[in-house]
């Protein structure tokens, strides 16, 4: 994509889903990738899909956010929790996060969409849908009319959420998954592929099936989120 106005871009992560986001930010955006960014200890080289690869507490020191924006690209690791953190580390060292949204994407002109979000191809936003910060939405979903989808949230692919519903914050939702008209899914739900749901969920949950019925094990248990991402943390602490 030519544009005079292209803004240099540091990634954060190191993943297939790092990989993907500077494949989409480089052609089909106004950012131009230069940098790959992980945790100190975590690189395994010093470069990595031809992009110098830094430990990201050394990242200001070549690529400021003065000149530089960044994008964290992890995935639903403990539940959108390790995303998350490095998220707020990023906008704590005072860089811009970027959002990406397809330009094959259906967006209706009063959407609202936060930052640090990767909204890819073939998604269907209707009118007053707001989605928050620090959210993927992979290719393929419905997001219905004046409906939320929270901050740190993952959705998957071939998702719909009907009209006037809420999704909430770190929630995860698989594959396939249907959510009914006027549904709150709360906090830290885990919907598995081809879950089907037909009303509000309670925090902490997982659901699968059709007609979905909820697991006796919550969800953060399920997806290992250490003890320490379930209490307030400050932005600056240990990116583990």
């Amino acid at each position: 994509m030519a544009n005079d106005n292209i803004r240099p871009l540091v990634i954060v992560g190191t993943g297939e889903i790092a990989l993907i986001a500077r494949e989409y930010f480089e052609h089909d955006s106004i950012y131009t990738p230069v940098a790959f960014a992980i945790g100190d200890g975590y690189a395994k080289a010093d470069m990595l899909d031809g992009l110098p690869l830094l430990p990201i507490e050394e990242i200001k020191d070549r690529f400021p956010p003065q000149k530089c924006s960044a994008f964290v690209a992890i995935g639903d690791t403990h539940l959108n929790r390790l995303r998350t953190r490095y998220y707020k580390f990023m906008k704590s060292e005072g860089y811009e996060l970027a959002t990406y949204v397809s330009s094959h994407c259906f967006k209706w002109h009063n959407v609202e969409v936060g930052d640090n979000c990767l909204i890819l191809e073939n998604n269907v936003l209707q009118p007053f849908v707001k989605i928050g910060n620090n959210v993927i939405l992979w290719s393929g979903n419905h997001i219905g009319h004046r409906s939320e989808v929270k901050d740190n949230v993952f959705i998957t692919s071939h998702v719909v959420v009907s009209g006037l519903c809420k999704v909430g914050e770190f929630t995860y939702i698989g594959v396939n998954a249907s959510v009914a008209h006027n549904v709150e899914i709360s906090a830290d739900n885990f919907i598995a592929m081809s879950t089907a749901i037909g009303s509000s969920t309670a925090p902490d949950t997982i659901h699968q099936g059709n007609p979905s019925e909820v697991r006796k094990v919550s969800a953060t248990r399920f997806c290992r989120v250490p003890g320490h991402y379930l209490v307030k943390a400050e932005p600056s602490a240990p990116l583990t």
